[in-house]
């Protein structure tokens, strides 16, 4: 039994690495992972974005995904003063199956802004980004169930014929953004961007390979006032990859205790839907340059009973730093 349960294993996790890119429900609050034309699109010179999601804890801490990025401004000088240039990095580290199932991505992107109008406020923006991966199965970290005393069953004490499984390949990726505002209290966007574009290839071993399947994914939103201390912000997101789609629609109110210049205090409330998978309500706190975001995937599919209807908790972490010699500018924020 165990002869045909192991292989099984290690097929289904092989087939898990070729579904779908590692995701959040705070897409918002990771840019550069949804869209490469987000690079250097925001108020101030520097940013700085985490997050941390831990999917279905109770099932062996299933999916555990983070991610960090930092993206700045760069010639001023030597570009029109309603245009911008960005440039950013990022690293992503999923890790699945209790651990034993590894990736890690490290991304270096760029995106050129044109304004369309004389201020900046209209952009056309369009962006790359390269992308080093590396995929790493821990062999040793996989149990095939349970000795009568209560120990593990591990995979390698019980094959030899697979040993640690590994792979690494460069990718790119590339998108296009358009945003506008006709206030100063609001923003419009809408993007596109393809991952994948060269669909490069996986080998885990000798005698299997798979190519990476292309990822669309399309974004818009906005946020405009609804009283001199509330804003609404909304936003949504259709991902499409390897024949699987994902929709995440929503928003939060942004309720202002406190503002000054172009920094505030403030309190967000809101939530997001996933289609057909989750409610996800959401709860931010933002202190003049810092916003601290969490949500918590209330699972709403047939998932909810493996998971015994506990989803995955995700917090998020957005630093701006803004020069008072800047000039404001709306940009996308959720």
């Amino acid at each position: 039994m165990k002869k045909i349960i192991a292989p099984l294993l290690l097929l289904i996790l092989s087939g898990c690495l070729y579904a779908q890119d590692p995701h959040f429900s705070q897409f918002f609050s990771s840019p550069l992972t949804v869209n490469p034309a987000f690079t250097g699109k925001f108020d101030g010179a520097l940013r700085v974005n985490g997050n941390y999601r831990n999917q279905w804890p109770t099932i062996n801490n299933a999916f555990i995904t983070s991610t960090g990025s930092v993206d700045f401004h760069v010639g001023k000088d030597a570009i029109p003063t309603n245009d911008t240039w960005g440039i950013g990095a990022t690293f992503l580290t999923d890790k699945s199956a209790g651990g034993a199932v590894n990736m890690n991505y490290f991304s270096l992107s760029t995106a050129y802004h044109k304004g369309l109008d004389e201020n900046g406020f209209t952009q056309l923006s369009g962006g790359v980004q390269l992308t080093y991966s590396n995929t790493y199965i821990n062999t040793s970290g996989l149990s095939l169930g349970f000795n009568t005393d209560g120990s593990p069953i591990l995979y390698n004490q019980a094959y030899t014929g697979i040993n640690n499984l590994s792979s690494n390949y460069i990718d790119l990726n590339a998108g296009l953004l358009y945003s506008t505002s006709t206030n100063d209290r609001n923003n419009f966007y809408g993007g596109v961007s393809v991952y994948h574009i060269n669909q490069p290839t996986q080998k885990l071993s000798s005698s299997e390979s798979h190519p990476i399947n292309t990822r669309t994914t399309i974004q818009a939103g906005t946020y405009f006032g609804v009283s001199p201390n509330t804003t609404l912000h909304l936003s949504g997101i259709e991902t499409m990859q390897a024949g699987a789609s994902e929709t995440v629609l929503g928003g939060a109110f942004q309720f202002i205790a406190h503002q000054e210049d172009n920094k505030s205090t403030s309190l967000y409330v809101g939530s997001w839907l996933r289609l057909n998978d989750a409610i996800i309500p959401y709860v931010g706190l933002e202190f003049n340059d810092v916003r601290f975001g969490l949500t918590y995937d209330v699972t709403t599919s047939t998932l909810k009973t493996a998971s015994e209807n506990k989803g995955g908790i995700e917090l998020s972490a957005v630093y701006i730093y803004r020069p008072s010699t800047d000039k404001p500018i709306n940009c996308p924020k959720f």
